[in-house]
């Protein structure tokens, strides 16, 4: 099952749509889901995750908690909707679409895509643009 729930006053407006496209991505890399909760906050909740979990001091847009087993995910993803707006106004994208690319990634690094080099950063960037090709918005 994939959820989406909010700590704050965002409302998705295209959830089914979503749901249903995050579905399709992880079955077509031949994954499998158990359950898979996004949750929406803002900036000051994330930040304050931030520094508990993982001892950053820094702004960020997700942080995902991996419970996946093998080849099928399991996770809590926290996404920050003011990082999201931020960021879609500084690269100039639609909200959504901003929103996707960042939900997309929370389910491949379950899939251990990693980000860290130039290499892993190209690599994921192709894997994003691949899944978010298939979401009309």
């Amino acid at each position: 099952m994939i959820n989406l729930y909010t700590e704050t006053n965002f409302c998705h407006e295209f959830e089914l749509k979503f749901i249903n496209w995050i579905k399709k991505c992880i079955n077509d890399k031949e994954f499998t889901f158990d359950e898979i909760n996004y949750i929406f906050v803002d900036d000051i909740y994330l930040h304050k995750m931030n520094m508990e979990y993982l001892q950053h001091d820094t702004y960020t847009d997700i942080i995902t908690f991996d419970y996946s087993v093998g080849k099928t995910l399991s996770a809590d993803i926290y996404i920050s909707v003011d990082r999201i707006q931020e960021n879609s106004e500084k690269y100039k994208t639609d909200f959504y679409n901003e929103l996707a690319r960042v939900m997309i990634h929370g389910i491949l690094h379950l899939m251990k895509f990693k980000d860290k080099s130039d290499v892993e950063k190209i690599e994921m960037r192709r894997q994003e643009d691949l899944c978010l090709h298939q979401l009309k918005l």
